[in-house]
């Protein structure tokens, strides 16, 4: 079996997961996170990462919960922040479940082909990167997506919000691959 074809299904099984966490939560809370604007959504990543960034600084923890599980919540609010950006703003707070798992499933689709392709053209250089190194380049993404926000979305060569959230994506969907071989 090819490495493109090993990642990609380390990948799914990474995406399996979190999409199996959402369903619940959709399931338990609806669609309240509709409610979030983008900027709150970039926080809620924010402080993920920079939780993981802590307990990889300071070498341990004091709340047991593991950091596996925050870059699940980083995908996953990824994902959110995609759903919300391709969607009106003014459009109703509850959806319909099935709708909300298309949206996400849209989502992943595009997201795992851009990870497809940089690594076809990267050659599978994150299996040789640090993990810290994942956290660190998902919070210096995460001051782009705010600066972007500060300017109302515009930019004058950079890539967008939604760019830089799949980016974000995928570096915790390889975080968690590295660290599932450990």
């Amino acid at each position: 079996m090819s490495a493109a074809n090993i990642t990609s299904q380390q990948y799914d099984s990474i995406i399996s997961l979190c999409r199996d966490i959402f369903q619940k939560k959709n399931i338990d809370y609806g669609t309240s996170w509709r409610i979030m604007r983008s900027s709150s959504i970039t926080d809620q990543i924010f402080i993920k990462a920079q939780r993981i960034r802590s307990i990889e600084q300071k070498g341990m923890q004091k709340v047991q919960e593991d950091i596996k599980d925050e870059y699940v919540g980083i995908i996953n609010y990824c994902i959110i922040g995609l759903i919300q950006l391709s969607l009106p703003s003014n459009d109703e707070v509850e959806m319909e479940s099935s709708k909300v798992m298309q949206l996400f499933e849209q989502e992943v689709s595009k997201t795992k082909t851009l990870m497809e392709n940089k690594n076809h053209d990267y050659g599978e250089a994150w299996r040789d990167m640090r993990i810290n190194t994942f956290t660190d380049l998902i919070l210096m993404k995460l001051f782009r997506v705010k600066q972007i926000e500060d300017h109302q979305g515009e930019t004058i060569i950079s890539e967008g919000i939604d760019a830089n959230y799949r980016d974000m994506l995928n570096y915790a969907a390889f975080a968690l691959i590295r660290l599932n071989e450990k």
